[in-house]
């Protein structure tokens, strides 16, 4: 039996995004499908899911009542892909910031690796960013290795958000009880997967900025990052290696 797989895409205010990136994820020689796991977006986001799920059985819409961070928005559309049972769960932004015609490299990473974890990485062997301010890229860059240098976690690029998760791995890490937002969550679970003991693999892509509308980085969620991860060297018991 062929693996089913499903890209998970969080949104707020994508609605002149979202439809041509369904179109492009329909595209693609695998098949793939979508949950839109929307936190109410004012510009009508939500309704046009709900009405193109009307017609097409390939794309499902997970409405959340309030804006509430993009980890939380992540947690559920997990929580809601291992409750209907698919294999390959893809994460991606819903801003052209990671390209739809990458997924099948992801799919490809995961599966010739046999990894538990496909991250889509900016920074494995170079630097792959276009349009960025230098300002943002050293940012980006540095956290990096501020990561790997306090936790250990050995992964070129612990804070992309373009990623392809077995099933396995993410009923491994007890999703209830991730906390974190924004960069910090991309952290947590990257180091929550490596210290239980699986294998993560990175796979080159180019990262380019957002086509439309606005990031939603702030400087609160930079701080959170910046602290949550003396939190995951504790929770590691001060061991900057796997548990196993």
């Amino acid at each position: 039996m062929s693996e089913r797989t499903l890209v998970v895409v969080p949104t707020y205010n994508e609605r002149e995004n979202l439809p041509k990136l369904v179109d492009r994820l329909f595209a693609l020689t695998e098949p793939v499908e979508i949950l839109v796991v929307d936190d109410g977006s004012p510009d009508g986001t939500g309704q046009w899911v709900a009405e193109t799920a009307a017609r097409n059985p390939r794309i499902h819409l997970l409405s959340r009542t309030a804006k509430n961070g993009l980890g939380r928005a992540y947690v559920a559309g997990f929580q809601w892909a291992l409750d209907h049972g698919y294999d390959l769960i893809v994460q991606m932004d819903a801003d052209f910031s990671h390209s739809p015609e990458d997924v099948p490299k992801l799919l490809e990473g995961i599966r010739e690796t046999h990894a538990d974890l496909a991250i889509g990485s900016r920074y494995a062997g170079g630097i792959r960013v276009i349009n960025w301010p230098l300002k943002r890229l050293v940012l980006s860059v540095g956290a990096s290795y501020y990561v790997k240098w306090i936790t250990g976690l050995p992964v070129w690029d612990p804070t992309g958000g373009f990623k392809c998760w077995r099933r396995r791995t993410l009923e491994a890490i007890d999703l209830p009880s991730v906390k974190s937002n924004g960069y910090g969550f991309q952290v947590e679970m990257n180091h929550r997967t490596w210290r239980n003991g699986l294998k993560i693999t990175e796979v080159p892509i180019i990262f380019a900025d957002r086509v439309e509308g606005t990031s939603k980085m702030s400087k609160k969620i930079v701080i959170e990052a910046l602290l949550m991860v003396w939190g995951l060297l504790i929770q590691n018991g001060l061991r900057r290696s796997p548990r196993r």
